[in-house]
């Protein structure tokens, strides 16, 4: 890196230049909560222009494009260093770890019991519907739903 003296992006964030977007995001959040003019102990002058400075690294860093461009204006190049990853030495018998991966998000929450209960909800109506349909068909003695109640029939006398 050219700027190694000055602050960048990555240092402000606290990343190497290396970081994939999911830490990105991940040091971002944490920060904002940190430096946030509303939640932290600091005076509102020093908070703000932190977070200022918190939110126009991410921005410039969430980007690709302009994370591309910024990476060559400091001079790092992504494309001429090759890094060992870093769990190479790992042994294989170990579990894979799920929080480093980008379709499993470690910090996702779960679901909240609203939102169960609506899907329990949505599960009893479908049932519901699915019951009444072939009532419904049963009972006018529709020729596609005979064979349907012809096994229900035997089910439920044979049991």
């Amino acid at each position: 890196m050219s700027q190694s003296s000055e602050n960048t992006y990555y240092t402000l964030l606290g990343l190497h230049p290396s970081a994939s977007p999911i830490e990105i995001r991940r040091a971002y959040r944490e920060l904002s909560k940190r430096y946030h003019p509303d939640t932290t102990s600091l005076p509102t002058v020093v908070a703000t222009a932190k977070f200022q400075q918190i939110n126009e690294a991410y921005a410039t860093l969430s980007n690709p494009e302009r994370r591309l461009s910024y990476d060559l204006k400091i001079g790092y190049s992504r494309f001429g260093v090759i890094q060992a990853p870093p769990d190479l030495n790992r042994p294989v018998s170990r579990s894979y770890d799920w929080s480093k991966s980008a379709y499993l998000d470690a910090s996702d929450r779960p679901l909240s019991s609203g939102e169960i209960f609506a899907l329990f909800i949505l599960g009893l109506t479908f049932l519901g519907c699915l019951l009444l349909a072939i009532a419904i068909g049963l009972t006018r003695g529709e020729t596609v739903l005979q064979p349907v109640g012809l096994i229900l029939h035997l089910l439920i006398f044979n049991f």
